[in-house]
């Protein structure tokens, strides 16, 4: 793997290292959340210049299911596009570009699931990590595993950035 110090993401809904706002929170109560579940509108820049395509994850390392927890998986983003829009990871997938492919969550849900950590639990990272991808589409469909999806990924990966946020159910 090639590391590109250049390569980066980011949001505008939420600083570095801070905090997730109640629209990315999930909106389910037997979760024990009321939130949006709105993805945050995301931007990368700098990617390798041999990037065919690109891969987005959400992953939170602190569920306490002893392996974390997806919430959301992005393949086949055209190597062009360097931003989603606020809402991009609604279920019908209708704000994402042109070929680009959600799969379950760790919700089973397809798309967004948005932030619902146990309630008084410390806050959860949220790591949005955007992988730079050397094939141009991952043989994958919709009834593909997350975990499938994501060893692809990773089999395919010339580099990633990430932008991590908070967030705390009180």
């Amino acid at each position: 793997m090639t590391l590109m110090a250049d390569f980066r993401i980011w949001s505008d809904e939420f600083p570095a290292n801070g905090f997730l706002t109640r629209a990315q929170e999930f909106d389910q109560q037997a979760f024990g959340a009321s939130g949006e579940n709105i993805s945050p509108a995301l931007q990368w820049a700098d990617p390798p210049a041999e990037t065919k395509s690109f891969a987005l994850t959400v992953y939170d390392p602190d569920a306490p299911t002893g392996s974390g927890f997806w919430h959301w998986i992005v393949v086949n983003i055209p190597a062009d596009i360097r931003s989603l829009p606020r809402n991009a990871g609604k279920a019908d997938g209708s704000l994402l570009p042109a070929g680009a492919l959600q799969l379950r969550n760790d919700y089973g849900t397809v798309g967004f699931g948005g932030a619902a950590p146990p309630r008084g639990d410390k806050p959860h990272r949220y790591i949005f990590r955007i992988h730079a991808l050397e094939a141009e589409n991952l043989p994958l469909d919709p009834s593909t595993t997350n975990a499938v999806a994501r060893f692809m990924t990773h089999l395919n990966e010339i580099d990633s950035a990430t932008y991590t946020g908070l967030y705390e159910l009180k």
